[in-house]
């Protein structure tokens, strides 16, 4: 966007580093992570940077899903956190928006 340029970017960051600042147990997105559903290459990578910047890491994750992930997470069967292969220190749940279609 010309006139706002990174400011969307900017404030996302913002947000990231005041939940890791504080060690929060989790972020909840309500939704339009993107402005667009078919969002630029730029736009994407910036976001997977900023993600991967403030959200992996060593430390403990001290939030519990109760229901069954099977059902939730159909594809994987267990939320990423949960996965080994992962080093997720902050999840990033996420509802879905208008703009996800």
């Amino acid at each position: 966007d010309p006139i706002r340029g990174m400011d969307s970017f900017n404030t996302f960051e913002e947000i990231l580093q005041h939940a890791q600042k504080l060690k929060v147990d989790m972020i909840l997105l309500g939704g339009d992570l993107f402005h667009e559903n078919k969002p630029s290459r730029h736009t994407l990578y910036k976001t997977m940077q900023l993600l991967r910047t403030y959200c992996m890491g060593n430390s403990d994750v001290h939030i519990r899903i109760v229901s069954d992930q099977k059902i939730n997470f159909p594809t994987r069967e267990l939320a990423n956190y949960c996965d080994p292969n992962y080093n997720i220190e902050l999840p990033v749940f996420s509802i879905h928006g208008n703009h996800d279609d």
